[in-house]
């Protein structure tokens, strides 16, 4: 009984203890004293498991002292790497006469081990890691200690998942934030270095490297150069400039996707460019599909980079593009002498972010159109896959004509993207994209905006309006309804908030999303086309194909026009539920 109230007094306390934190280097901390603690141990070590790291990092902490040392196993390495593979405790009196035991580990600590207790920590049924005592003061370790350390493991397990989830959500609320300053940034200067610059910096803070850069594609020349880098010897300028498919840089941008290498000096690709250099990380820069360069990584640490390292570099790879994609236009802008020239290639990089190819989705038939007027303008449509059966539709008209509306249509788009990706709702997206807009734009110039996330599984289209003009639905009843909800015209002020709607679809459902170049045509009369003439049109064509719907409606709008009328673009997309 004595035994028993032991016991369950230590697992109270423990139980106490372990709720006083959420730190994780705490509470790593924490299990270890209580270990040592609960079997009367000289010290006790914590075996945490990545399934996707080879070499495994745990923690040792001598009892009386208050500093952890770290060491390193491979997996499966030593009494406690066997108990974490098989999943079983281990109660070892000897050690010697243990074949399974790493001698290692003694040089490393510089403690000499004796005997050994140790209990695998399982975790939502997923084992996380093996916590040990080592060397019991007196006697050796018996069933009594290996039932309290069992108890103990039980919380301990709970304790470390509830730690990571603390830890996880702070993690994503610091790159949250870095990845907003970057895109405030990215929509304030055109100057590619100081983005780029500020993006590592970034980086370095929640992922860490040595040395690091940004490499520039080109395929006329089949090579990669850096346009930013930091950390690297300038005496290994030949790394910086590389044939495609050279080292890991050099394969990235041959075969365009992303590498993550935990040990460097096992893969063939790798040029040695950072002598300190023990794992790398390699992601390509694209726009669109275009593989524009790749951003590559280099710690100092093996296996430094793993799952969620390159879900966060590839984001800060988006902005990078992005940084590039828009420097490069603007510096092409910059070079050209005549507005005309200009104003050509606005257009071109322009109509580049126009979809070439309508999407296909299952129980629905989409088109979208943009006819541009000739003079650069600021309409914008998109279709954007965000997962299997979600697809986002995007329309919107900036305000203003020529190289500052197709600059700050790009601005709009590269942060509407950036906000996408980050999975947010869409009346949350919609606020911080105002917000982004209401920092780029001049006095006066605004952006309206419709976006929308079509469930094409459970056929519903949820939306926000941003001052856009009213998309109209003709259902399949022939009653008509207006896309009206969600707030004011982005850049307008500084801090907005965005209504979202879902309606759902039925078979014979029609919509048409339109610019103000579509209804505000005038006759000779000086009459509006007007959503009143749209509707007629929609009504009367709303039987055919929707790539032939918009351009039956395009052909009654250059008939209703008065012959000396000077159109605007005219953007359209329509959405039809089979």
């Amino acid at each position: 009984m004595n035994r028993q109230s032991k016991m369950e007094k230590m697992l109270l306390h423990a139980g106490r203890m372990l709720t006083s934190t959420l730190d994780y280097e705490e509470l790593m901390k924490l299990i270890l004293e209580l270990t040592i603690k609960a079997t009367d141990a000289q010290a006790a070590l914590a075996y945490r498991i990545d399934k996707d790291i080879p070499v495994v990092r745990g923690r040792f902490l001598r009892a009386g002292e208050d500093k952890i040392k770290y060491y390193k196993l491979n997996k499966g390495e030593g009494i406690i790497g066997w108990v974490a593979e098989n999943r079983e405790s281990a109660v070892v009196h000897d050690v010697t006469t243990d074949k399974r035991f790493s001698p290692k580990l003694e040089s490393f600590l510089r403690f000499k081990f004796r005997s050994v207790l140790a209990v695998p920590l399982i975790g939502r049924g997923q084992m996380i890691g093996v916590i040990e005592a080592v060397n019991k003061l007196e006697g050796d370790f018996d069933e009594n200690d290996l039932d309290t350390v069992i108890g103990l493991a039980n919380q301990f397990a709970v304790a470390i998942d509830n730690a990571n989830l603390y830890r996880d959500a702070n993690r994503r609320a610091v790159e949250t934030q870095l990845l907003y300053e970057v895109g405030k940034k990215l929509s304030s200067t055109l100057n590619i270095d100081e983005v780029l610059e500020q993006i590592l910096d970034s980086l370095k803070k929640v992922v860490g490297f040595v040395a690091g850069g940004v490499f520039l594609h080109n395929e006329q020349k089949n090579e990669v150069s850096t346009i930013y880098a930091t950390g690297y010897d300038p005496g290994h300028d030949e790394y910086l400039q590389l044939k495609v498919g050279q080292g890991l840089v050099g394969w990235v941008a041959r075969t365009g996707e992303p590498v993550i290498v935990p040990d460097v000096s096992k893969d063939d690709r790798y040029i040695s460019a950072f002598p300190k250099t023990k794992s790398e990380i390699v992601v390509p820069l694209k726009i669109d599909g275009r593989l524009l360069g790749v951003l590559n990584l280099e710690s100092d640490r093996i296996a430094a980079y793993d799952k969620n390292a390159l879900e966060l570099i590839t984001a800060f790879a988006s902005h990078a593009a992005i940084s590039i994609e828009r420097a490069t236009m603007h510096e092409k802008m910059i070079k050209n002498q005549r507005l005309e020239e200009q104003l050509n290639v606005a257009r071109q990089i322009q109509l580049t972010f126009i979809p070439k190819h309508d999407p296909v989705i299952e129980g629905y038939d989409v088109s979208g159109v943009n006819i541009p007027s000739g003079e650069v303008g600021g309409d914008y449509f998109d279709f954007i896959k965000i997962i299997d059966n979600q697809i986002g539709i995007a329309i919107a008209d900036v305000s203003g004509k020529g190289i500052p509306a197709a600059l700050l249509m790009a601005s709009f788009r590269a942060s509407l993207i950036a906000e996408i990706r980050n999975n947010y709702a869409i009346r949350t997206i919609c606020s911080k994209v105002n917000s982004l807009m209401y920092e780029s734009v001049e006095g006066g110039n605004f952006v309206t905006a419709f976006y929308g996330v079509l469930d094409s599984k459970n056929n519903i289209f949820t939306f926000s309006n941003a001052g856009h003009n009213r998309p109209i639905m003709l259902r399949g009843d022939g009653s008509i309804e207006y896309l009206s909800e969600g707030g004011l015209a982005m850049g307008i002020v500084e801090e907005s908030e965005y209504e979202e709607r879902p309606i759902f679809l039925q078979s014979g459902d029609t919509i048409v999303f339109f610019t103000d170049g579509v209804t505000e045509v005038n006759n000779s009369e000086g009459e509006e086309f007007g959503d009143k003439h749209l509707i007629e049109a929609l009504r009367e064509f709303k039987d055919l194909p929707a790539h032939e719907i918009h351009r039956e409606i395009y052909k009654k709008i250059k008939d209703y026009a008065a012959p000396d009328h000077n159109f605007d673009d005219l953007t359209m997309i329509i959405l039809k539920k089979i």
